[in-house]
């Protein structure tokens, strides 16, 4: 490296801003071959698509198509057999050119493909397509939301937000909350207590935000607040980027009862009151319990004049009915590693 010295005193700044019209440029461009190849792909599915209704093509015509594209383009992928059908499918999925030049070329191939394996309707691939571009997510972040079936559970949450916050901030509030929320990744069993779900949540705090959804920022777990000389421990603490509020989260390790929306409400007075900033929005709250009677929280938000929502959590969604009741605890395997021998192994 050539060693100059002294530097020019602005060469610093001006190197920084190099490397990010660089890192800009090279950004463009890969946005822009993706979208020729998005619509490229589209031309050629819908050419195969219209060969085929008029000429009747079979399978052995998309086999020979392929092995001519791939004599001609030896150094370009995506013309396998099987690309070839992605190619009709998409096509075929997607019959508006102006949806697939405006929208769907902002995301990459791979983007389409699992839109196409893993949704049927239009309307869910929109839905998916629309919260991919809004929130940069990548084809596995993609993949985990349609399986984890975030549009049904979006806005799904018992509130009284609309009562309570002015629009648009209602609706947008209503959309960040789910119901239930899946705590699977935790390892926890049925009957997890609050404190083991909030030690669990803290261990994997970034796939808690990932199935809390865009906008949430973790500030902490039991959280002190203290009013009129007493002490008082919010479970979870967050702020929405978006809402521009605080989100208090309070874990329930069984029903929702009515007197849970009280002592929240309560929280989210002291957090307004200490915390809250002079251009924030009113803190919202967010109880998650085992299990919730839609009538019955519905009637204790009703007159409560804080902001709250109500959603099930489940710990077990993601194993088979039959085994959720035979896996041990995440204590009960800690009593038997405790229990054992000084330097056994696990086998």
């Amino acid at each position: 490296m050539p060693d100059i010295l002294p530097l020019p005193v602005d060469y610093a700044a001006w190197l920084a801003d190099l490397k990010g019209r660089i890192h800009s440029a090279q950004q463009r461009a890969t946005l822009a071959v993706n979208r020729e190849l998005v619509v490229l792909y589209w031309q050629i599915g819908q050419d195969i698509l219209a060969r085929q209704t008029r000429e009747g093509w079979g399978a052995k015509v998309i086999d020979r198509l392929a092995h001519d594209l791939r004599t001609a383009f030896p150094d370009m992928k995506g013309f396998s057999p099987r690309n070839l059908k992605y190619m009709r499918a998409f096509a075929e999925a997607w019959p508006e050119q102006e949806f697939v030049q405006e929208v769907l070329a902002q995301l990459p191939w791979y983007h389409q493909l699992a839109l196409l394996d893993k949704l049927q309707g239009a309307d869910a691939r929109r839905w998916y397509a629309a919260k991919a571009l809004e929130h940069g997510w990548s084809r596995n972040v993609l993949v985990i939301q349609i399986e984890r079936q975030l549009m049904e559970r979006s806005g799904s949450a018992v509130t009284n937000f609309t009562a309570r916050l002015p629009a648009p901030q209602s609706d947008l509030a209503r959309e960040s909350l789910k119901d239930p929320y899946r705590l699977d990744f935790l390892g926890l069993g049925e009957d997890a207590q609050e404190r083991s779900i909030e030690d669990a949540i803290d261990q994997h705090i970034t796939r808690f935000l990932i199935e809390l959804g865009a906008g949430f920022a973790y500030v902490g777990r039991q959280v002190h607040i203290e009013v009129g000389g007493d002490d008082f421990f919010i479970d979870l603490l967050f702020y929405h980027l978006k809402l521009r509020c605080y989100v208090v989260i309070e874990l329930k390790a069984g029903p929702f009862k009515p007197e849970h929306a009280g002592q929240l409400g309560f929280y989210l007075s002291a957090v307004d009151s200490q915390m809250k900033g002079e251009h924030d929005n009113p803190t919202i709250g967010l109880l998650l319990c085992k299990s919730r009677n839609n009538v019955v929280a519905e009637y204790a938000l009703r007159d409560s004049s804080k902001p709250i929502g109500v959603a099930e959590y489940q710990l077990l969604e993601a194993l088979p009915p039959d085994l959720q009741g035979n896996l041990p605890s995440i204590e009960a395997l800690e009593r038997t590693l405790e229990s054992a021998p000084q330097g056994t192994a696990a086998p």
